[in-house]
């Protein structure tokens, strides 16, 4: 039976070999045959932002004749499972574009380059703080942002109306979000805000909402060292309360997450990705303001996205990739995938670019409390025990 087993894994091995050679995984081939250095890109993106990233490539490709970037699309599901069985058969892609928290487990696959040796200094140095030391790894720079995404303050315009709250005034700290919920909650009956307090997906979306209200108190998640939790603290405890008091007033139901994107509550700690969602077609009216926080607190939020890892398959290809990375990342490329996709900017630059904040006051004037929140945001622990740690805690 034993013998059988080791079979039947080895057979599912080479079969998942084979689904990435059709799929377009890497190659050992430097240059395809106009001479040109050919580099594999994967990423999960689809719709929408996989149109305007095969737009950016184009662009990329037709400003630089030795290069030649390939993309493939590996759904998000599928990605980690086929990256890992595409280095056991040795056709790892170039470059693989995942999601922030897969970096500490994509790195464990051991063939990641040093972007340090591959990027300019000043393009480093003007990534987002918290993405680039969330890419820093045992000293080795493994992986960079190329979108990011953070969590804001968002809110049902109409029921704060008959709720006989000011839609022009959200809450600023945690006690005026309370009563305000509780308002809500008193005179139309809705849950006033919603908490994902469900342990679906692995406790994901529990755990990244929460580390915000932790941070906002003064905690951390992790020791320094990511060696073991660091929250059960007077400022774990704080933030612990913050949650119970809401469920236990009745304006965060228990398991009740969701009710606010269907126009059945008055607010929720939502994702920057929202506004681009409903802004062709919005549910409800809706807004966006920074987070709450506590008094003597200090402002932050969590970040999400995407970020890009070099494998070394071939000098001329990790140098051709770290090209256009280098590319990827200079304003005017950052912004218009910005405009293209309602991503936020992971450059500092990029951020506090005057044109780009003028367009987004004229055109998506929502976004603007994500955006300001970039300056202090904070990334989950760049641990490949992250996913175990957070199904604990």
């Amino acid at each position: 039976m034993l013998k059988l087993k080791k079979f039947g894994a080895i057979s599912m091995m080479l079969a998942a070999a084979l689904s990435l050679t059709a799929c377009g995984g890497g190659t050992s081939s430097t240059s395809n045959t106009q001479g040109k250095t050919t580099v594999s890109v994967w990423h999960y993106w689809d719709g929408a932002n996989a149109d305007a990233f095969d737009k950016k490539v184009k662009a990329f490709n037709a400003s630089h004749k030795n290069i030649e970037i390939k993309t493939t699309n590996v759904p998000n599901a599928d990605f980690l499972t086929k990256l890992r069985a595409s280095a056991t058969s040795n056709t790892l892609p170039d470059m693989a574009i995942g999601d922030l928290i897969w970096m500490p487990q994509m790195a464990q696959i051991g063939k990641s380059a040093d972007l340090k040796k591959l990027l300019k200094p000043e393009v480093i140095d003007n990534i987002n703080p918290a993405l680039k030391n969330f890419g820093s790894i045992d000293g080795h720079l493994v992986s960079v942002p190329m979108s990011a995404n953070n969590l804001a303050y968002m809110y049902n315009r109409t029921v704060f109306k008959k709720a006989g709250l000011d839609p022009d005034k959200p809450p600023k700290t945690w006690d005026e979000l309370k009563q305000m919920a509780k308002q809500i909650k008193d005179k139309t009956g809705l849950p006033g805000y919603d908490l994902p307090t469900e342990a679906g997906d692995s406790g994901e979306a529990l755990t990244w909402n929460f580390q915000v209200n932790l941070w906002q108190a003064g905690g951390e998640f992790l020791k320094k060292d990511n060696s073991a939790a660091a929250f059960n603290t007077p400022a774990g405890k704080k933030a612990a309360n913050f949650w119970m008091d809401l469920i236990k007033s009745g304006v965060s139901p228990y398991a009740g997450w969701g009710k606010f994107e269907k126009g059945q509550g008055g607010s929720a700690q939502e994702g920057s990705w929202m506004v681009g969602i409903w802004a062709a077609d919005p549910p409800f009216e809706f807004a966006a303001a920074p987070l709450p926080t506590p008094e003597g607190g200090k402002p932050s939020t969590n970040l999400g996205g995407e970020q890009a890892m070099l494998f070394n398959n071939d000098d001329a290809k990790v140098k051709a990739a770290a090209e256009f990375v280098t590319w990827f990342l200079q304003d005017k490329q950052v912004l218009d995938w910005c405009e293209s996709t309602g991503f936020l900017p992971a450059t500092k630059s990029a951020a506090s670019n005057a044109e780009y904040r003028s367009w987004v006051e004229k055109k998506e004037p929502r976004l603007m409390p994500y955006i300001e929140q970039m300056a202090t945001a904070h990334t989950r622990p760049n641990t490949k025990l992250y996913p175990q740690t957070k199904r604990d805690s």
